[in-house]
Parts: structure tokens; sequence; C-alpha cells
């Protein structure tokens, strides 16, 4: 949650910083005083109580902006406290050079051409920030670090709920009886051919069943594992698709024990076959790639067809990978679906596991 986009932060912390400092610093120079004061210099500290808590208010939003776009506070504090040391000084800084210059002017205005802030004044008012901030800090990074911990929380709740959903929507759309029948049915036509290939086939079908029941309550596998999934159904489609579908790889092998969200290549599979290859009559290609660029892992599944074809029939497909990619990696994972030359494009792109 950016808190300095939020607009009634942006209100409340001005309105906030001037009461504070009308309050505790204003305020106390003019009603606990032993001496009555004229009547422009009790204009003066009110003066200086606003313009002292709108400059603080502006040091304050810049910090926050900071924290809200350089500093990853959902993963720790610790790695980032010297950069925090750093801007708080910074912004003591700031205030010092900024609040002077100001403070002098509306003293000679208001006050008189002969008077401005003492240098005891100065000297109080910046330790006087110097506190207030230091406990602005503490409370803002405290908040900040409440809402990550429950951002994390209910991302977290939302991602073992999608993986049940995928999980119920794995068994219903690839190895639903109407699939398991399909495949039997043709796995038993083949032993009247082939004894041992049809044998092959039963046990990648049964290695198939098992990898759906036991990997979609893990978060992250290895690719080679992925991959090793991805073959078997490959090898069952071609009982029926025979030499109609044509599936190529080309994998990096430092990508090969990256990890990877379970069943995300093998949906892209999927869909490139039965969607793609499956509707068109001489058939077509799928190729798989795989490679490792700029600390990233990208994945990409080709197949021949149209997207226009697919768009409908794939939605539900689509939508279940961005959504797992987005709870898992937020914006530092890509989907992408698009037509090029007559073929089909899916690619993802995930960051590789620190």
């Amino acid at each position: 949650m950016k808190l300095s986009f939020n607009k009634y932060y942006i209100i409340f912390g001005l309105i906030s910083w001037i009461l504070l400092f009308a309050l505790t610093l204003g305020g106390p120079k003019i009603y606990f005083r032993t001496t009555p004061l004229e009547l422009n210099q009790e204009i003066y500290f009110w003066v200086e109580s606003i313009l002292c808590g709108i400059i603080a208010f502006v040091c304050s939003y810049s910090v926050s902006l900071y924290i809200d776009y350089k500093i990853n506070l959902k993963v720790s504090v610790k790695p980032y406290i010297w950069k925090i040391l750093i801007a708080f000084v910074f912004c003591q800084v700031i205030y010092s050079l900024v609040i002077w210059p100001i403070l002098d002017l509306a003293a000679l205005t208001i006050r008189g051409n002969n008077t401005t802030v003492s240098f005891s004044g100065k000297i109080y008012n910046v330790f006087y920030f110097t506190t207030l901030f230091f406990i602005w800090l503490f409370v803002f990074l405290t908040i900040k670090i409440y809402y990550q911990l429950k951002t994390v929380q209910l991302r977290q709740l939302q991602l073992e709920t999608n993986l049940k959903e995928l999980q119920l929507n794995t068994l219903k759309g690839q190895l639903n009886p109407h699939f398991m029948f399909n495949s039997l049915n043709n796995i038993r036509g083949l032993m009247l051919e082939d004894i041992t290939k049809s044998r092959d086939m039963l046990t990648r079908l049964s290695e198939t069943l098992r990898y759906s029941l036991t990997k979609n309550d893990v978060d992250s596998i290895a690719f080679e594992d992925e991959l090793e999934m991805v073959e078997n159904y490959v090898e069952i489609s071609k009982i029926q698709l025979e030499d109609r579908l044509r599936f190529k790889t080309h994998i990096d092998e430092n990508s090969l024990n990256k990890q990877i969200p379970p069943m995300i290549v093998q949906m892209l599979v999927e869909n490139a076959i039965k969607h793609g290859i499956a509707t068109l009559k001489e058939g077509g290609e799928v190729i798989l790639t795989a490679y490792i660029e700029n600390e990233k892992l990208l994945i990409s599944v080709t197949n021949s067809g149209k997207l226009k074809q697919a768009k409908d029939t794939t939605q539900l497909g689509v939508e279940n990978i961005k959504q797992r990619l987005e709870l898992l990696y937020g914006e530092n994972a890509t989907f992408n679906l698009f037509e090029n030359n007559n073929q089909v494009v899916a690619s993802i792109k995930i960051p590789l596991s620190s």
C-alpha cells in the first residue's frame, strides 16, 4: 500500500504537522510567558508554527515517497536501515537550509527590520524538529510494515484459493472422465498394434495423474519436473493426433533447475494442442522454448493456428495463469498472448528465485 498517494494521508499529514508545531512550539511561546507579547510578536509565533509545519510536511512526504518506491519492506527493514538514515539526515539538512531564510524573512516582515530569529532559537528549532521527525518516521514505518504484512497475508490467502481452483479446473479440464476415457480408449487400441508402447503410455498416464494430484499443493517446482509432465501429456496426445502433432523443444540447460509455479507450462502446452493443433485438419507444430535473460526465466509456447480461434475457449486458462503469476510475483512477472505469422505465441517471464 503506497500511503504517499492516499489523499487522506496527505491532508491529515499536513494538518497534523501544522497543529503539532502550533500546540508545542508557537502555543507555549505565547501562553506560557511571564511578560506580555506585542501583537506582531504573537502573529509571528503563529506564522512560525505554520511555516515549520508546512516544511516539515514536505520533508516527511518526500521521505514517504522515497520509502514507497525505493525500499521494499516486504522482505526486511534491516537491509535498508542505512538508506533510511541517509534520508533522515538529508531531511534535517534541507529543513535547516530552507526554514531559516523563510523565518528570517517572516520575522523581518512581521516583527521589524532589526529582529530575526536568534541563534539559540535556531538550535532549539533544529533539535525540536529532529525529535518530532524521528517520532514520525518510527510511526510511519510501523504503519507501513503493518500494512505490508497484511497485504502479504491477504496475497497468500488469495494464492491458496487460486491454487485450489486451479487443481479443480485441472482435474475437470484435463484429467476429467472424458480425458481419461479417450486416453484409455486410445491406449486400448494401441495394444492391438504395439504392446510395449501401450504399456509406456499407461505409465505416462499414471505419472500425469499423480503429478496433477500431488504438485498442485506446492507453490513452486523445478522446471525440469514440469517439463517431464509436459512430455508425458504430449506423448499421450500423440496417440490420437499421431503425425498431426509435432512437438519441439529449445531448452537452456541452465533453466532446468529454476523454480516455476506448477502446471503453468503444462496449461500453455495443453491450450496450444487442444485449441490450436487439434482444430487444424493438417495438424501443426508446438514449440516450447525456455532460456534465462536479465535474471528472469523466459518460457514461450508457439503453435500453428490463429489467435481468434482460441480466444474464447482459452479465456479461463489465460486468466488463471495471469492471476497466479500476479499473486506469486506481482509486477515482476509478465504473461503475453499474441499472434505472429499464422502462429499463436504464449510467453511468460518469471523472476529467478533469490
